[in-house]
């Protein structure tokens, strides 16, 4: 039998069960990066919970992941098809004392836990191409990040009103999109003008769940400088944050550009400030958990003061 090599993830998905296990056989036993990237892309969009709705940025980041850890794998000893039960903790460790960014510290405990579960993905994906059943991950986990997402990456406050009088038309949209909107980039850049009615905006968010979300007046008014169609035509995620980070140099804001993330957490903060409930907030942003939601919302250190002044 003459097996076609697969080219691309689909192509992965398509094989034949036996087809697909002899090539991922091979990939995992001759540490073929590149082979073993196109398996965990081809579970992840036909094999795994969100399947083609698994977001690309989540296939990004597995994908990097995979590529620091099978070349680690081959370094230090490791059989992928036949991995130790200790393994699964070496790999940690290694991630726990590599380098952090510019060679300072280590691995901030965020990154730790994207790289490991990227690792984790792998063996999901090489369980479902049927190579193995064997997991070193099974025992191990990246512990949780004690720092809270919120005081590592705050929200805007005043650098929304500072920057917006630089922003070009398109820039100053998606800002608000997300700063008053409390959109993900991802969600913004995918709008378009026949998604609004009225001061709504039809939105298609984590695992294709579609919301409506008010537009405030300043919103619209961005969207209206806009042509009609695609708000952002062309326009990728890197590119708008490099646009973004030089619109807030230019506004004397140098190095605090933060992401985009930054500004969906200030949507959510004024909303909870104006609101005081979290329930709404959380429908707001388009969360599936309230717990999710707190960790979006800059409570002021002060906020109960007021009420415990005369107990």
């Amino acid at each position: 039998m003459t097996l076609v090599r697969p080219t691309t993830a689909l192509a992965w998905a398509d094989l034949t069960d036996q087809a697909l296990r002899v090539r991922a056989t091979e990939a995992a036993a001759t540490y073929d990066v590149h082979a073993l990237i196109q398996v965990l892309t081809a579970y992840l969009h036909a094999g795994s919970k969100n399947g083609a709705r698994t977001s690309p940025k989540t296939v990004a980041a597995y994908q990097l992941a995979v590529r620091t850890f099978v070349p680690w794998a081959q370094q230090s000893g490791m059989q992928l098809l036949r991995p130790g039960h200790r393994d699964g903790g070496r790999y940690l460790a290694h991630l726990q004392t590599s380098p952090g960014r510019n060679g300072v510290g280590h691995l901030a405990p965020a990154s730790v836990a994207q790289y490991f579960a990227g690792a984790r993905a792998l063996y999901r994906a090489l369980r479902w191409a049927g190579v193995t059943q064997l997991d070193p991950f099974t025992d191990t986990s990246a512990p949780a990040d004690p720092t809270p997402g919120i005081v590592k990456n705050p929200p805007y406050m005043e650098e929304i009103e500072q920057v917006l009088p630089y922003c070009t038309p398109q820039l100053r949209a998606l800002l608000l999109l997300c700063a008053h909107s409390g959109l993900r980039v991802s969600e913004a850049l995918a709008a378009h003008s026949w998604d609004q009615t009225g001061n709504e905006l039809s939105v298609t968010g984590k695992g294709g769940k579609v919301r409506l979300v008010p537009l405030g007046r300043r919103v619209r008014e961005a969207l209206l400088a806009l042509p009609p169609g695609p708000y952002f035509p062309g326009l990728s995620y890197n590119t708008a944050a490099r646009q973004m980070r030089r619109t807030f140099e230019r506004a004397g804001l140098a190095g605090r550009f933060r992401g985009f993330h930054a500004a969906r957490k200030t949507s959510g903060t004024m909303l909870y400030e104006a609101t005081g409930d979290f329930t709404r907030v959380s429908l707001f942003l388009g969360h599936s958990s309230v717990d999710t939601t707190r960790r979006y919302v800059a409570v002021r250190r002060n906020d109960v003061a007021a009420e415990v002044e005369n107990f």
